[in-house]
């Protein structure tokens, strides 16, 4: 049903492909998706059989959404996924759903997840999607303001030769925030008791400082440093976050997002616009605080996804046209355009 809410206002957004019998989307097949689409299904359905004859499964294919229906009937006629359901002797059920069809999820900001803010406000690691780096200056004698110093190899996420580091990516992933710095604090305690250091454990709120002076009980220790790599790259990389600019600004999209649900109706929509309308700044005119246009172009999004269908009126006209008058000013002065609203624009 949530799904069902969101199909007016991503019809505007994503207008369905020209079928043989007009324009609707459920005439879609993969003949009418473009040459790099259409490889694209092939080889994830190429791959999804490869998995199921590895299971050794026989499945039933279920879709929600234009482009999920066209993945499901390219998998139920793949001539070799016919071979294996014949041959296989488990079943499973699989669902493939239309991501566009919740772009509230895409684009919102989930929870109190530390894994997930350190996915999102860390440079991406080289050649990798969901990896990010870790500047380890803090774990060497280097003294640098540049924080983009690329002298010492970037530390990383993944460390999976590190039971304990193990353990606390998994406690990053599931448990609160404020619970989650609790178990880096006691994880970096119990390494440090083992290494012999000086460490004088304290209760209480854990703080990016607290931690940091922890890991300066390794710098100068070899052994210890190398017995405790990957445990002290996720510890790194949690200081590096909770101290990161784009964080409380993670928490001000959170708390909006949540005032949002809480009070957003069609006749409320101008009122959100409204409000909306003084934050959007033009460069010159923003601080490290203030929202970008990237950021905004996120919270419109969200704003239209969650609240579905709305009925045009001369109030609601008037207060888009303004949105759109002050975005378009605002992207109009970037001196310096991100990628992302130059393929936009």
């Amino acid at each position: 049903s949530a799904e069902l809410c969101l199909l007016p206002a991503l019809t505007a957004l994503f207008p369905p492909l020209p079928g043989p019998g007009g324009p609707g989307s459920a005439e879609v097949g993969l003949g009418a998706l473009p040459a790099e689409l259409r490889a694209a299904v092939r080889a994830l359905v190429g791959d999804l059989d490869a998995l199921f004859t590895t299971l050794g499964l026989r499945e039933e294919s279920f879709a929600v959404g234009a482009l999920s229906r066209v993945v499901a009937a390219e998998l139920a006629s793949y001539a070799p996924a016919r071979n294996r359901r014949r041959m296989a002797t488990s079943k499973a059920s699989i669902v493939f759903v239309d991501r566009t069809l919740d772009l509230a999820g895409a684009v919102g900001h989930h929870g109190d997840n530390l894994a997930e803010k350190i996915l999102s406000v860390l440079p991406k690691l080289p050649g990798h999607k969901t990896d990010v780096m870790v500047n380890m200056a803090e774990l060497t004698a280097l003294q640098t303001a540049d924080e983009t110093c690329s002298i010492i190899a970037p530390g990383c996420l993944s460390q999976p030769n590190d039971p304990a580091a193990k353990a606390l990516w998994e406690s990053f992933m599931n448990l609160k925030q404020k619970e989650a710095v609790m178990e880096a604090r006691r994880h970096l305690v119990e390494a440090a008791s083992r290494e012999n250091l000086p460490i004088k454990m304290s209760m209480g709120r854990v703080t990016p400082e607290q931690l940091s002076s922890y890991i300066q009980l390794f710098r100068n220790n070899l052994k210890a440093l190398e017995n405790h790599c990957g445990l002290l790259q996720l510890v790194v990389a949690t200081v590096q976050t909770l101290k990161h600019p784009q964080t409380s600004k993670w928490d001000n999209f959170l708390a909006f997002e949540r005032l949002l649900l809480q009070t957003i109706g069609e006749s409320e929509m101008t009122g959100v616009l409204n409000q909306l309308l003084p934050m959007i700044k033009s460069y010159s005119e923003r601080t490290k605080d203030d929202y970008t246009c990237e950021d905004f172009l996120v919270l419109l999004v969200y704003m239209y996804s969650v609240v579905g269908e709305i009925k045009s009126g001369k109030e609601l006209d008037a207060a888009e046209k303004e949105v759109k008058k002050a975005l378009v000013k605002a992207i109009c002065d970037e001196p310096a355009p991100s990628p992302l609203l130059q393929k936009i624009t």
